[in-house]
């Protein structure tokens, strides 16, 4: 089983977490006769958890307003505050901390930490709760808490408000995501893992790159996730994330020796230009045009694309083309570079502009006869080779957000009193979880089956073979995350309708569930192939 801590450390956030909760008790024991004295305005002090607060200047700025605060002062507050705040806010708020409440026998008291994820019911993949996996392994353990304590530390204190402000990535994000290995854990295995060591990528909790597979890759996907903001869950690389595989597999050597390295540091992005407002799912409709110059040196493209993920901010533009004729077969792919004649403009979706969605305008751009990616009138093949990891990607950060909406849940309905008793005891509150987790962890057995088939299969992921399957996983995941939406919403109540506060993941995940449908292949779309593909080998001389 995996629950054991790698390497006999424990998770990066718990370690965090102990370790500040050890510091504090080291200051002084306040009694709850002394709490009491400072009740009144001007003077007030609050009990959370055992940890002690003076909120007397804080009153003035606290968002819900100051006469709360006199109310409650003087008091442990503990079951006020977990009705209203999320456990991150005592973390934004610790110079606020004073000391430790005594307990009646004296002894500083210790809460327990509700933030380790191990003893959350499903909080977790199973084989990081006691199921014995035949898929995860120690360095996948590793892996994990090493990609978790990077996402607390750097992602955690600047998810919320960028998904609020709608600002896009900082270059020092993109530089630090690069530089951790986020960027090309969550490319997967290839090529690009050969220059790891070159570049002084570090790899997560030290994973070498022959023993890195799809698996490391899920948890990555899975863990960033879990952030549950999703506009800035795709602004840290979905658009990158499907173009840059791309450009390693299909580019000249030239091309990847000049701008691999950049963009697998985080120096550079990119982003993948297929979608257009004439085509979407239907990709062999395109008609952004692709004309030779007469001495074919360029191509000078027109043409507008919509929809494309991190667009507004991208250096690089995996370009769907037609150099040829109406159809598939007339279409190809080109790496363009913004420059002169390209405009792009943020469009205003479901979620957070922070992910950079845009229109892209292409007027007479003029790309070199070198940015041609494979061969010309070709590109339709190389597009559908991507698709199938990008698809499989899709569902796993949509079972991340989906798993921390369900952890979320869990920890409100415990914490929530209605009636008299905690949400939890109401039988159809248990029903809806219940329901909601019976239908995650079919999804992600179906996932795990389906990526130790891709890690196995001699072609991959990309493999025609697999096109079906991983279509069909897709539909199944989208649809569960809407489900698994409108049972949290429910339990969450108002708070999983509200961008902010408790219920932000719950409410991320309503928006991002109808999303997570459309792109990467509409529902529809991902059944009809999946039944398609396994028509073509139906026995024709089979019978009822």
């Amino acid at each position: 089983p995996l629950w054991f801590r790698c390497r006999q450390r424990s998770d990066p956030l718990t370690s965090l977490l102990t370790a500040n909760r050890l510091t504090l008790c080291t200051m002084a024991a306040i009694t709850s006769s002394e709490l009491a004295k400072h009740s009144r305005p001007g003077d007030m002090w609050m009990a959370i958890d055992g940890d002690v607060y003076d909120v007397s200047k804080f009153a003035r700025i606290h968002p819900g307003g100051a006469k709360i605060l006199e109310q409650l002062a003087g008091n442990d507050v503990t079951t006020e505050f977990y009705e209203l705040h999320r456990h991150e806010v005592l973390t934004k708020y610790k110079r606020l901390k004073i000391g430790c409440l005594e307990t009646v026998e004296g002894s500083t008291r210790s809460p327990d930490d509700g933030n380790d994820l191990s003893s959350i019911p499903f909080a977790q993949l199973p084989a990081f709760q006691g199921q014995i996996s035949p898929y995860f392994k120690q360095s996948h353990t590793c892996f994990m808490e090493a990609v978790r304590g990077f996402v607390q530390r750097s992602l955690v204190p600047i998810a919320a408000s960028q998904e609020l402000s709608g600002d896009y990535p900082m270059k020092e994000t993109q530089q630090e995501l690069g530089q951790k290995g986020l960027m090309v854990s969550r490319m997967g295995p290839g090529p690009w893992f050969t220059q790891v060591a070159e570049l002084g990528i570090e790899i997560p909790g030290g994973v070498a790159p022959a023993e890195f597979d799809y698996f490391h890759e899920m948890i990555a996907h899975q863990e960033v996730g879990r952030l549950g903001h999703p506009g800035f869950i795709d602004s840290c690389g979905a658009g990158f994330l499907i173009s840059a595989p791309a450009i390693f597999h299909f580019c000249s050597n030239e091309v990847r020796h000049q701008i691999g390295g950049p963009l697998l540091r985080g120096d550079k992005w990119s982003s993948l230009a297929i979608s257009e407002p004439f085509a979407g799912s239907d990709v062999a409709s395109i008609k952004t045009t692709a004309e030779l110059t007469p001495d074919g040196k360029h191509f000078i493209v027109n043409g507008v694309k919509k929809w494309i993920t991190e667009g507004a901010y991208a250096d690089y533009f995996v370009t769907a083309v037609r150099t040829g004729g109406a159809g598939a077969k007339g279409i190809s792919l080109l790496l363009i570079e913004r420059g002169e004649g390209m405009e792009t403009k943020q469009i205003k979706t479901t979620y957070s502009t922070c992910a950079g969605t845009s229109l892209v305008i292409l007027s007479d751009v003029k790309v070199p006869i070198g940015n041609l990616m494979g061969k010309k009138n070709d590109g339709f093949r190389l597009i559908m080779y991507n698709f199938n990891h990008e698809r499989w990607m899709i569902v796993n950060s949509l079972l991340g957000q989906v798993r921390a909406a369900i952890t979320d849940a869990f920890l409100w309905a415990k914490q929530r009193k209605v009636f008299g008793k905690a949400l939890i005891d109401q039988p159809v509150i248990r029903n809806k979880l219940a329901s909601s987790v019976a239908a995650m962890e079919s999804v992600q057995s179906y996932n795990e089956a389906l990526t130790y088939d891709m890690a196995n299969s001699r072609e991959g992921p990309v493999g025609t073979r697999l096109a079906g399957p991983i279509a069909m996983l897709k539909y199944q995941t989208t649809r569960t995350a809407w489900k698994v939406a409108d049972d949290t919403v429910q339990i969450l109540g108002g708070r999983g309708i509200t961008r902010t506060g408790m219920g932000a993941k719950v409410e991320g995940l309503k928006n991002f569930a109808k999303y997570a449908a459309v792109y990467g292949g509409s529902e529809e779309i991902m059944a009809d192939l999946a039944i398609k593909q396994a028509l073509r080998d139906f026995p024709t001389r089979s019978r009822l």
